[in-house]
């Protein structure tokens, strides 16, 4: 389930920024991560109820978040530190919600609670399983950003 998982994670990671934000992600290989330490500099944190449980978080460096709110909202942006919380958080939920209805079509029933997110250099991600956390990480024109999921 975990490759199915990865799969729904990283097509609607792909799907969510290209419509959202008219970004076009290409994801690398996936890996293991070790320690808590964000690969990014802005992230947002979803959990993860129902047949299985754990989370989802997306990490974004400057310049990638900074893309992702100008491709949602325009280049006249007011309060940048706001407008890419708000932007982070909105992303996260759509890609949680993308890849809940995938594994909903593999019948596995997931629901997600609110995200947070954090800014920062060197933040940590407090996944809350202790299941290994899968790590896909995504280049992009404007920088990179990675999203980390783990289920139990």
């Amino acid at each position: 389930m975990d490759m199915e998982m990865a799969k729904g994670v990283v097509k609607a990671a792909q799907d969510v920024l290209s419509t959202m934000a008219g970004i076009d992600a290409q994801p690398g290989a996936p890996y293991l991560k070790k320690g808590q330490v964000a690969k990014g500099d802005v992230t947002g944190i979803i959990g993860i109820t129902g047949d299985k449980t754990g989370s989802l978080s997306i990490s974004f460096e400057k310049p990638c978040a900074v893309a992702v709110v100008k491709g949602m909202l325009g280049p006249d942006i007011e309060d940048i530190l706001r407008d890419v919380k708000d932007a982070v958080g909105e992303i996260t939920n759509m890609i949680s919600g993308h890849t809940r209805a995938a594994m909903d079509k593999l019948g596995l029933n997931l629901q997600s609670g609110t995200p947070s997110v954090v800014m920062g250099d060197n933040h940590t991600i407090q996944h809350v399983t202790s299941a290994p956390i899968m790590a896909v990480p995504f280049s992009t024109p404007d920088g990179a950003f990675t999203v980390e999921f783990c289920v139990e």
